[in-house]
């Protein structure tokens, strides 16, 4: 199958998180990968990545100073230095890992985390203000209240431009915004994970907050690329993620054969394919994909390239449904963070 890649010199198309919110291009540049968690890293390959990215005008970079832990963020800035007028800049704080068992996570939104986190934040990055800083997961044993509103102490110091959240729930994002407008929610969402469906898409539209769809490739399964287990790296992340495992991998995989039918039909790759429905959800929906090479980052922006018809998506909803993937996002550890 051939991939289809943008054409050299066509615009991005833009679309602004929120209803004041900042332009940005159609897809974001997921960074986490080049640090962690798919397998080893090409720090020369990540930077020309994001490189690439800023040249086909891709300006929404996306990182969090969990990932490395911290090195994530490094990366990011020294590719930026000499462009950051260029880059919508987003990080993330909220996780926190235990520096003696790394694999441990915890969460933290008190007041004085999100300001030593910022400061921390900015440093590593080498910049003077992060365009938009989300929450990365909401902190139950601390009000969202006390949270955003250090938060919006950060807007006032001119260290932070917007706000985000990620991973929370309608009822959060209400509260939140009787604090400090909120322009975007992220959260995971592709054709094999549609929870956000159930209110917090229609609460972002209610509350005038963009949305900014994480893991659009389904953590790259619906690339097509993972055929069995085996594939992964043995630190792959996914290798603990109930969706790879026994059973529930060979049910995503029946799936998978049907999308990789459809993109074959339209003369696309499955990972276009995929990026073009979460494309369609909606003009106020941003999908934001993770590659660490270049030549995925070019397969990747072809998706911009072609428009799904009305049969496209119901022969895409026959095949893949809501609730058709088999297994939850997370381990259970993680899942009691996820929709709060």
């Amino acid at each position: 199958m051939s991939a289809r890649t943008a054409r050299r010199g066509s615009p991005v198309e833009k679309r602004r998180l929120g209803r004041r919110g900042p332009e940005v291009s159609a897809v974001g540049l997921g960074c986490m990968g080049m640090s962690e968690f798919y397998g080893p890293g090409d720090d020369a390959e990540s930077i020309a990545t994001i490189h690439a990215a800023l040249d086909a005008g891709v300006n929404l970079l996306d990182t969090a100073d969990v990932y490395g832990p911290h090195t994530n963020e490094v990366l990011v800035g020294r590719a930026i230095r000499g462009r950051r007028p260029e880059a919508v800049l987003a990080t993330k704080f909220g996780i926190v890992r235990d520096p003696a068992e790394p694999a441990k996570r915890g969460v933290s939104g008190r007041p004085e985390y999100v300001r030593s986190s910022c400061d921390a934040s900015l440093k590593r990055l080498g910049v003077e203000t992060i365009d938009l800083y989300y929450q990365h997961r909401v902190d139950p044993s601390t009000p969202i209240e006390e949270t955003v509103g250090a938060m919006a102490e950060l807007v006032g110091a001119g260290k932070v431009r917007y706000l985000g959240l990620s991973e929370a729930g309608p009822e959060t994002l209400r509260r939140a915004c009787k604090v400090h407008p909120i322009t975007a929610l992220q959260s995971e969402y592709s054709l094999w994970s549609r929870d956000v469906e159930d209110g917090a898409i229609a609460a972002c539209r209610e509350l005038g907050i963009g949305f900014v769809a994480y893991s659009p490739l389904g953590r790259g399964f619906l690339t097509g690329q993972i055929k069995r287990f085996e594939d992964l790296a043995p630190d792959d992340w996914r290798r603990g993620s109930p969706r790879f495992q026994g059973a529930n991998f060979d049910k995503n995989m029946e799936m998978l054969r049907h999308v990789e039918q459809l993109a074959a039909e339209k003369g696309c790759t499955p990972s276009q394919l995929a990026l073009a429905w979460v494309l369609s959800r909606g003009k106020d929906i941003v999908p934001i994909f993770g590659t660490k090479r270049r030549k995925y980052l070019a397969e990747n922006l072809g998706a911009l390239e072609f428009r799904l018809d009305e049969r496209d998506l119901r022969r895409i909803e026959q095949v893949a449904p809501k609730g058709a993937a088999a297994g939850d996002r997370y381990a259970p550890a993680l899942m009691q963070y996820i929709g709060r």
